[in-house]
């Protein structure tokens, strides 16, 4: 069974080597030096070209040494005029495969020699993302995928929709620019579901890397105003809090925002509240995979420079924060020697070379203490704000109990608290009666080896 295919230059000659998995066996002697086998479904004059390759392909050859399935074919004169494409398929490949294959026929042999993609967000579930009058030949569909190719009289169009996070790739091939553009206009109009904009919800953008690069996916989550959530911190952590709410575009003065503390205190309930109240301004992406974001300057140099799809001037584009939870090895003292160059890069970023021209600030949740972080990120100047969102103290986490239960009706609870207080999650624990105390921290102790 062929494996897979791989192009090599001997001789000025184009040869195609065909591997085998099972060396022991030999593709059949019909096939060998031919293309894929007849395009049920394509127009008779693109058939023809591709029965046309298959004839004038050099002898074929096996080589015994490894058993490869060897064809020269030599190359056209006037490259431009086109090259031809010779495709094997076996067991592992889908029919999606099958597709991206066949979209790329038209335009290798140089018929259809203009191409223009668009990739869709937000995208509405009943979108056929094809133009009116278009012609299936191929159909693939699974509950979360469905990947069609259509044509029509000199072009050809692509539509892959993937349903769960409501993406789209449109590619389409033709015969002139013009045409080109018409009908990626008319397979992509209307295809596009605005976002809901309502107080509640803000616009977030999730990236993470795909196999195929970099991949952003937009949704809108749910957020409350500042003056909702603000009895859920301390005072003393809602006075910082209070100047970093009221920020504009103008008043940014750093660029990277430190949120650390103990798990539960609220740092993300915070950060999306943050979101909501800069959304005028601000554009906020979270990195589900920060440790391959700093591991990779490819992915970080997408990232940074984002799309820039919410700008309405391009002369003066919107602020971007990007969000990174949970990053406690990125900031502690030791991440220089443990985490390679990825420290060094996430500090470029906030005010190296990188963050350069870029309006972008850069978001970190921590469970580290302050006092064990990296000297180079608490550093005086580099930060926009440091906040340790720490736990209520005993008084502020009855008064927070208090009023919970009087603006339910309800009778007051009387939990105990030791005098390190208690966490944001473990007083909504009490109130809904899944615990009725909060127990001590335990101090440090020594260890077992000195």
């Amino acid at each position: 069974m062929v494996r897979a295919a791989k192009t090599i230059v001997l001789g000025g000659r184009v040869v195609f080597i065909l591997s085998h998995v099972d060396h022991q066996r030999q593709a059949p002697a019909r096939f060998r030096g031919h293309a894929a086998a007849p395009l049920i479904g394509l127009p008779e004059a693109r058939r023809a070209a591709l029965i046309e390759v298959s004839q004038k392909s050099g002898p074929s050859a096996v080589d015994s040494a490894s058993s490869e399935v060897v064809s020269t074919v030599e190359p056209a004169a006037d490259t431009s005029a086109g090259m031809p494409v010779s495709g094997v398929l076996d067991d592992s490949d889908s029919p999606y495969d099958v597709i991206d294959l066949l979209l790329l026929e038209a335009f290798s042999a140089g018929r259809e020699p203009v191409a223009r993609s668009k990739e869709l967000e937000n995208v509405r579930p009943t979108a056929r993302l094809l133009p009116a009058h278009a012609r299936v030949i191929r159909d693939a569909e699974t509950d979360y995928l469905q990947s069609l190719l259509a044509v029509g009289e000199g072009w050809t169009v692509r539509a892959v929709h993937w349903k769960r996070n409501r993406r789209a790739s449109v590619t389409v091939t033709a015969v002139t620019a013009e045409l080109a553009d018409q009908q990626l206009a008319l397979a992509t109009a209307d295809a596009v579901e605005p976002q809901d904009t309502t107080d509640e919800r803000v616009p977030i953008g999730f990236w993470y890397r795909s196999p195929r690069g970099p991949r952003r996916i937009p949704r809108t989550i749910e957020t409350a105003a500042w003056p909702q959530i603000r009895g859920n911190y301390s005072g003393r952590v809602t006075a910082a809090l209070e100047p970093l709410m009221a920020l504009t575009s103008i008043t940014v003065n750093g660029r990277l925002l430190l949120l650390h503390g103990p798990p539960g205190t609220g740092k993300t309930t915070l950060l999306r509240a943050i979101a909501r109240q800069w959304r005028d301004w601000c554009r906020v992406d979270c990195v589900l995979d920060p440790e391959r974001l700093f591991g990779d300057p490819a992915y970080l140099l997408d990232v940074a420079l984002g799309d820039n799809e919410d700008d309405e001037d391009e002369d003066t584009p919107r602020w971007r924060m990007l969000l990174l939870e949970d990053c406690d090895e990125l900031v502690r003292g030791d991440a220089k020697s443990a985490a390679g160059q990825h420290l060094s890069r996430l500090l470029n970023l906030t005010d190296g070379l990188l963050g350069q021209g870029r309006k972008v600030l850069v978001a970190i949740t921590t469970n580290e203490n302050l006092a064990v972080m990296h000297p180079a990120v608490v550093r005086p100047g580099r930060s926009l704000a440091q906040l340790e969102v720490g736990r209520l103290s005993p008084a502020e986490a009855v008064a927070w109990l208090e009023t919970q239960a009087a603006d339910a009706g309800a009778g007051r609870l009387m939990p105990s608290f030791g005098p390190e207080g208690a966490t944001l999650a473990e007083l909504f624990a009490i109130r809904t009666g899944a615990g009725s105390s909060v127990d001590p921290i335990p101090a440090p102790g020594t260890g077992l080896y000195l």
